[in-house]
């Protein structure tokens, strides 16, 4: 498997089949801002009311081929073991990837357990072996890393024009970066020490970090954890 990481905002994302497991699908798709076409005769309570709310539509039929037009992923959750044959094929006939559930030998991708910091994606994946696996490995990894790497995150975005600007080559700015990435930069964030941060990266960087506005603010800006 090739780990990539797609945007999927605006993008039809088809999910055939109503059950526990589509809804689970549904609704991480939804978090991601994804056009979400649900194909069911039957769905669960909850897709009902994201549907009614208009926050996906759904399809109140049996699956067809022509359900993948425009699909830019596919996923294929029922209860029938033909069903979920079908869509494989058809999307494999189509190029489209598609996720079969518990069936990860019929998979072109697969979905991974994620653990997000602000803008940092970690991501676990076991080939569909073993979601429990997955999910435990994400667990230690959001013992292991806090809301602070999500902070530095966004503090290195705020600096990344301005290292730019210093450094004249591509290997200064490598390692300017690894300069301010050394250190006790993640103990202070995680402390509340943004003196410190700040003395440091005037150090490597001059005086100039002061001319970036509200630096603490936005390093504590971690929207979508």
């Amino acid at each position: 498997m090739y780990p990539v990481f797609f945007d999927i905002r605006a993008k039809r994302c088809l999910v055939v089949g109503g059950g526990m497991v589509a809804e689970r699908k549904v609704r991480g798709l939804l978090r991601e801002g994804a056009d979400v076409v649900i194909v069911s005769p039957e769905v669960t309570a909850g897709i009902g009311r994201l549907a009614e709310q208009g926050e996906c539509c759904w399809l109140e039929k049996k699956y067809g081929a022509g359900d993948l037009d425009g699909a830019f992923l596919v996923f294929a959750a029922t209860g029938s073991a033909a069903v979920q044959e079908q869509v494989a094929a058809d999307a494999e006939t189509l190029g489209l990837p598609v996720n079969v559930a518990d069936q990860p030998e019929r998979c072109t991708f697969h979905v991974p357990a994620v653990l997000r910091r602000g803008d940092l994606t970690l991501a676990v994946s076991t080939a569909g072996k073993s979601p429990a696996l997955a999910a435990m490995v994400r667990q230690r990894l959001a013992d292991q890393y806090g809301d602070e790497y999500g902070q530095l995150l966004s503090l290195m975005g705020r600096l990344r024009p301005l290292v730019i600007k210093t450094a004249a080559t591509s290997e200064e700015r490598k390692a300017l970066f690894q300069k301010i990435l050394q250190g006790d930069m993640v103990y202070w964030i995680r402390s509340n020490q943004w003196g410190k941060v700040q003395k440091r990266l005037r150090m490597i960087l001059g005086p100039q970090v002061d001319d970036i506005p509200n630096l603490e603010q936005a390093s504590t800006d971690t929207s979508g954890t």
